[in-house]
């Protein structure tokens, strides 16, 4: 899309299908966002979703977010904490230091496991 389009839609709201083509998302994935209750929509007199230009920003922050492994419902509690693009706010660093200590006892489970497997194969090589 170029900028002059991007200028246009920030002025206006947006439909389902713009949102999703400039945040490269589908609508599916929006509407399964909005009954997440991570973005809002207004209906149109024709029950059109209507979605606030500030949406684009909340949408490619949720993506990033879920890129770095994130769940839907920490998502949630950290869109609060988002008030610049690629930055969160220090209110933000507890939920993370939380998951990411589960990712640790998760990566030890396996790797413990991991060593087991290999344990039974190496047993199983002699």
């Amino acid at each position: 899309m170029t900028q002059a389009s991007l200028d246009t839609l920030a002025q206006r709201p947006l439909r389902i299908g713009e949102l999703a083509a400039v945040t490269s998302t589908t609508p599916r994935m929006l509407r399964h966002y909005e009954n997440r209750g991570l973005i809002d929509a207004a209906r149109s007199a024709t029950g059109q979703r209507l979605f606030h230009p500030s949406t684009i920003e909340t949408v490619r922050s949720i993506r990033r977010l879920i890129a770095a492994g994130l769940p839907v419902e920490l998502i949630h509690e950290l869109l609060d904490c988002i008030h610049d693009d690629d930055r969160l706010e220090p209110c933000a660093v507890p939920l993370l230091v939380d998951h990411l200590a589960t990712y640790d006892v998760r990566i030890a489970k396996l790797s413990s496991t991991r060593d087991a497997l290999q344990g039974l194969i190496n047993a199983s090589r002699s």
